[in-house]
């Protein structure tokens, strides 16, 4: 493998690995510039080349890179900001609405003040035109080309930059939209189009319309930036090949990236499931608990032999039914800002001061008090040593912004402010993680619980001992793995067609022809992006439910039960899913089950990282203690001195007992009293649970071939 560099755009840092054949993995962060990513991307390439050793010319090091994977928040602050594309849909007459009607059921039952999401398209620039298709694809009424042709002149007066068409019933024939589309192509040459049965050729209107709108919304911002991006690339010598992480844990490239932009809605933190399997595999796991904590948002997700994925969900209360990884971010980061609510009660986020002005401790302008300012308060992070020194921490500032605005309104002293501050943090975040694991029918005292990002690890004792989880593993790429993991990802698509069928009647020559259908276009794209043919693979799924039932369920099936027809062999795994995610199942009743969906991802294989293996030092880690410091200890809920660790500078079964900080250049690590820490043979620091030394054999056995 030639030098690979995996990129992560978030709203404070901009992360960077660099790995390279035979080296282990190099990490770098730099500012984000908000205004525009791509010149924080370009200004970290050049700081790394300079960093080589000799130093490099950014020139002929951004020449030397063989592939970039690069993750982006463009989408998701877009849709978050509302600062999207102008956007109009032409949809069927009658049904215009649906944006804005959603499902028709009140979302939040309990809360008096909610008030419904606004539309994406306003009801001025979402028109109905005639036409009409029945469910099974057979034209009722005929398309009003006329109508189309008035809705776009409408439009261009309207300087409308996107447009949406999504029809009723197109999933079972496209012919409506397809003649719309061409319309729109001459008519609105410059306006970004975006098609239903290009985007998510599936039943349900609402899901669909919303899906196509969302995708029109953000593809002019995302086209936007990858211009800027790839002509900044392209000005330094990089000539290499750049992929672009989606959503669903995959990579795309940046032309599919510009035709499918609702793909890249969670494109950040995708990368980290799959980083956080890796490094749970070498100890004999198949599944761990993930979370990234950045500057703005705190992700979590939980994956079991894979990373896990759903088939819809929404942002910014916006629904998208493409899939995705099970990512669960709440606004919960090192940015995040303190407040009292109208009660006088302590507040954390989801407000964050982001990269401009940031925390008061960056000296950049910042006012108000945020996590950081609590952690440099606390003595968890040393105001000379952030970032390997390279930026300094104003303390003084810290200090005033939590005295201004949280100690002095509650008649608190600065150090328990930032106390409480730490605590409401960590508590938000459990809550996150209880989300994905709790609600998902999952214990999260089974699962190594994996802490990123750059302030992940301060955090997480205190989110294990609420949660009762016995073993974290912090990798020493933990504050830039969504980035580490980028480079582990695979090419993906994935498509989907709609057959409504019971199982027992299912037509299979059909169900059989509408698989090769999909698997022929998965194979064209791959081939397209030069997959050799033997590192292709297909994944199908069937989404199922019970008849009357309205929501499905989404589970993998082998070729061999659709080639021999085994109608009981996929009736037991719905019935075993279903009742793992509901606690039931109605096998023995004999309820009729019915398919709703087909699903199939067409899979690339890529080169990975491989596994490195240092050598076994021996439990003392006196090499590696670099003082005391006085720290805020949560559990005794007291200041006291403890032992500082160079974390560059521990090796292979080194221990460190808590409460103890252990140090490195990007991340802090808080062994608190409630845990003991050792050095895996990959590098990790492993913390387990006081008196769990049952757990310490296991985690420093040599690691095994890479199978991530």
């Amino acid at each position: 493998m030639a030098l690979k560099i995996g990129i992560d755009v978030g709203g404070t840092f901009t992360d960077f690995v660099v790995v390279r054949d035979g080296a282990p993995p190099a990490i770098h962060k730099t500012l984000s510039t908000p205004a525009d990513p791509s010149i924080a991307v370009v200004e970290g390439l050049a700081q790394i080349a300079a960093a080589q050793q000799p130093p490099q010319s950014l020139e002929a090091f951004a020449a030397a890179i063989d592939t970039l994977v690069h993750g982006t928040t463009v989408t998701t602050n877009a849709t978050l900001t509302h600062t999207g594309a102008r956007c109009g849909l032409l949809t069927t007459e009658g049904v215009r609405d649906a944006l804005e009607m959603r499902r028709g059921i009140r979302e939040e039952q309990y809360n008096n003040r909610y008030t419904n999401v606004r539309p994406l398209v306003p009801r001025r620039r979402r028109v109905g035109i005639r036409g009409r298709l029945d469910r099974n694809g057979a034209e009722i009424e005929p398309l009003d080309l006329a109508g189309v042709q008035h809705a776009l002149a409408q439009f261009r007066a309207d300087d409308v930059a996107a447009v949406a068409v999504c029809f009723m019933n197109s999933f079972a024939n496209p012919a409506h939209e397809q003649a719309a589309a061409a319309l729109v192509r001459r008519e609105l040459p410059q306006a970004y189009l975006s098609v239903s049965t290009e985007v998510l050729p599936s039943i349900r209107f609402y899901e669909r319309v919303s899906t196509t709108v969302l995708n029109a919304y953000v593809g002019p911002r995302l086209n936007h930036y990858l211009d800027q991006l790839v002509g900044r690339l392209a000005e330094v010598g990089f000539g290499g090949l750049l992929l672009i992480m989606q959503s669903n844990g995959g990579v795309i490239t940046p032309q599919l990236a510009r035709e499918r932009a609702a793909l890249t809605l969670l494109s950040g933190p995708a990368g980290g499931p799959g980083a956080g399997l890796f490094y749970v595999r070498p100890h004999g796991q198949e599944r761990c608990i993930t979370t990234d904590m950045g500057g703005t948002s705190f992700e979590a997700s939980v994956a079991l032999r894979t990373p896990m994925v759903k088939n819809d969900g929404a942002i910014a209360r916006h629904k998208i039914a493409l899939p995705m990884l099970d990512i669960h971010t709440i606004g919960a980061g090192g940015g995040s800002i303190g407040w009292l609510d109208e009660g006088g009660m302590l507040r954390m986020g989801p407000q964050s001061a982001g990269a401009d002005p940031g925390p008061a401790c960056y000296g950049k302008g910042g006012r108000l008090p945020t996590t950081t300012d609590a952690n440099v308060v606390l003595g968890y992070l040393d105001p000379e040593y952030f970032a390997g020194g390279r930026m300094r921490l104003d303390a003084a500032a810290a200090r005033q912004a939590i005295d201004e605005h949280i100690a002095r309104p509650m008649a608190l002293s600065i150090e328990d402010a930032a106390a409480g501050m730490y605590r409401v943090a960590c508590h938000n975040m459990a809550q996150g993680v209880r989300e994905v694991t709790i609600k998902r029918g999952f214990d999260p005292r089974e699962f190594p619980y994996i802490p990123a990002g750059g302030a992940g690890p301060i955090h997480s004792c205190l989110i294990c001992s609420e949660l009762e989880i016995p073993l974290q593993i912090v990798p020493r790429e933990a504050s830039v793995l969504c980035a580490f993991g980028m480079l582990m990802s695979e090419l993906r698509h994935d498509f989907v067609r709609t057959f409504v069928a019971r199982l027992e009647g299912v037509d299979w020559a059909r169900l059989a022809a509408l698989v090769d259908a999909m698997r022929r276009e998965g194979e064209r794209q791959l081939a397209d992006e030069r997959i050799e043919p033997a590192r292709r693979r297909f994944e199908l799924r069937l989404d199922c439910r019970y008849i009357k039932q309205y929501h499905e369920v989404s589970l993998p099936v082998a070729p061999e039960l659709i080639a021999r027809r085994d109608t009981a062999g996929i009736a037991a795994a719905f019935h075993a899913e279903h009742n793992r995610l509901f606690g039931y199942a109605l096998a023995q009743e004999g309820t009729p089950i019915e398919i709703i969906n087909l699903r199939l991802q067409a899979v690339g294989a890529t080169d990975r990282p491989q596994y490195r293996s240092e050598a076994w030092a021996g439990a003392d880690a006196a090499a590696a203690l670099k003082g005391r410091r006085r720290v805020y200890l949560p559990e005794a809920q007291r200041f006291d001195a403890v032992p500082v660790y160079d974390g560059h500078r521990l090796r292979h079964g080194n221990r460190v007992d808590g409460p103890a900080l252990v140090e490195q250049e990007t991340t802090a690590i808080l062994v608190s009293g409630a845990f003991d820490c050792v050095l895996d043979a990959l590098g990790s620091f492993v913390l387990f649970a006081k008196g769990r030394e049952d757990l310490v054999a296991a985690c420093l056995r040599q690691p095994r071939e890479n199978r991530a």
